[in-house]
């Protein structure tokens, strides 16, 4: 035991073994997740004209419906990783007369501009009815 504690200052004077060493005695951090996540994906089927019911089945419960702003609802997520920078997104949406108007905030949706990889195309599979099902066995027999 004695032999190690001799050693550690040795190591310690080290710079490269010293970030190896402190990153093992550092405690553990959770990452913390907090509010609505909001992809750009719901943000993309948001539309102009949409009730506040359909906006809520989009997104979700807003995180601050505030009282005095009643045609406004804030969107707030925030992540910190245990070790990193911390990320916050904020998506604002703005009602008249119960009906979507704006969004505004740091996600938002992609333009149409950026050419999308080619989706496979859709495969039609014909199903007969009974007649044609029993004629086909007719012919087989």
């Amino acid at each position: 035991m004695k032999r190690i504690l001799l050693l550690l200052p040795l190591l310690a004077a080290c710079s490269n073994t010293t970030e190896h060493i402190t990153s093992y005695l550092a405690p553990y951090r959770v990452d913390v997740r907090q509010g609505n996540m909001v992809t750009q994906e719901m943000v993309s089927q948001l539309k102009p004209g949409l009730t506040r019911e359909q906006v809520r089945f989009i997104l979700g419960s807003p995180l601050v419906a505030d009282m005095f702003h009643s045609d406004r609802w804030d969107y707030v997520y925030r992540f910190q990783p245990g070790r990193g920078e911390v990320q916050q997104r904020v998506l604002t949406v703005f009602f008249q007369d119960n009906k979507l108007t704006r969004v505004a905030g740091n996600v938002v949706a992609e333009d149409g501009s950026k050419p999308e990889a080619p989706r496979p195309a859709a495969q039609v599979i014909d199903i007969p009815g009974p007649a044609a099902a029993g004629g086909e066995t007719q012919d087989k027999k």
